[in-house]
């Protein structure tokens, strides 16, 4: 017999309307962490249920308002201001850098903030659709970008639907829906040099003039791919304004301090039973040198070091637990010398 999930079960993921509607409504509660005494007593079961509350917990951590969030925050609700009575030529954002310097948690932030902001106000109406994100698939069509929104909303498509008539009522809908802000994520799978790319750029400018709101775009190294080159780049460069992403620094003093706030920050929200306070602030160079200043690579390697912590009973981060953690190929290249090292070590210890 085939079970299925019960609809609250489904696990959606962001770029449809009810897996953002649970991103929007999601609150990450730091799980009580129970005294020596009190977790001795606790039966097998119950033990086993309290640690995987703390697994999954550890598995999202906590979003770190970083200096690129605040200013994608500050500078995108400014462009939704200054749009609303706008009829034509609206300004956006275009979050552009290295993969694993925040552009996706910073744009994503941008939405729920804005969203949660406007529900509590009562400035949107319960059936409104406020925010859509949507990602840019590969060798991305003027159609599959429109077929990408219909899919966040929901609307059903038959397949006789042509380009023209898929966007008509996407822009048709979204109107009805009252969307103020459009998020474009991955924005780095056009490829301008090509028509077909060319097109589907085409596509989002459309867009942008059908739909009242402000569209926020994010990719990697977008000003490296000809999006502002040419009469149809021009355009773009007009309208948007550019908010590089880049990995922190660590030689001047404030550069040192704000990555110090970002591992405390990390450091003060684990949940482990044995961990000492301060020990991966004083860590803070090696943490910076492993993963290149990259706020990706520093939170997978947190991240799994705390779940490590928890199934190997230690309760602790140390640097030996944390040299155990194989991070990203990109972060891992950076720093060759130590990654051949440490994976020497490791073939000894399992040989």
């Amino acid at each position: 017999m085939t079970h299925f999930l019960e609809p609250e079960e489904v696990d959606y993921p962001l770029t449809t309307r009810e897996g953002w509607a649970a991103f929007v409504a999601e609150t990450i509660a730091p799980p009580v962490v129970l005294p020596p005494a009190a977790l001795q007593r606790l039966p097998e079961p119950e033990r086993a249920e309290y640690d995987q509350v703390r697994e999954d917990y550890h598995s999202q951590l906590v979003i770190v308002s970083t200096p690129t969030i605040r200013h994608v925050a500050a500078t995108g609700r400014k462009r939704i201001l200054l749009n609303r009575h706008q009829y034509s030529a609206r300004r956006g954002l275009i979050v552009s850098g290295q993969a694993g310097t925040g552009k996706t948690t910073a744009i994503t932030q941008l939405g729920k903030n804005y969203e949660q902001l406007g529900r509590r106000r009562g400035e949107v109406p319960s059936k409104a659709l406020p925010v859509v994100y949507v990602t840019v698939p590969p060798a991305a069509t003027p159609k599959m970008l429109a077929i990408e929104f219909a899919r966040f909303i929901g609307l059903p498509l038959p397949s006789r639907y042509s380009q023209v008539e898929i966007t008509n009522k996407v822009c048709d809908l979204l109107c009805t829906l009252g969307c103020r802000l459009v998020l474009i994520d991955e924005l780095h799978n056009l490829d301008i040099g090509t028509r077909v790319g060319a097109e589907a750029a085409d596509q989002i400018k459309y867009l942008s003039e059908r739909i009242p709101a402000t569209f926020v775009l994010a990719g990697v190294d977008v000003e490296g791919t000809g999006l502002f080159a040419g009469r149809r780049g021009g355009q773009i460069a007009s309208r948007y304004s550019l908010i590089p992403t880049s990995p922190f620094r660590h030689k001047t003093a404030d550069q040192c301090g704000a990555w110090q706030s970002l591992v405390a920050t990390l450091e003060e929200s684990l949940r482990l039973h044995a961990h000492q306070p301060g020990t991966l602030l004083k860590l803070s160079p090696y943490l910076h040198d492993r993963t290149s200043g990259m706020i990706g690579s520093l939170s997978h390697l947190v991240r799994e070091a705390a779940l490590d912590a928890i199934l190997d009973g230690s309760e602790r981060i140390t640097q030996a637990s944390l040299e155990r953690v194989d991070l990203d190929e990109s972060a891992e290249q950076q720093n060759l010398p130590r990654t051949r090292r440490r994976r020497s070590r490791h073939e000894k210890r399992t040989a």
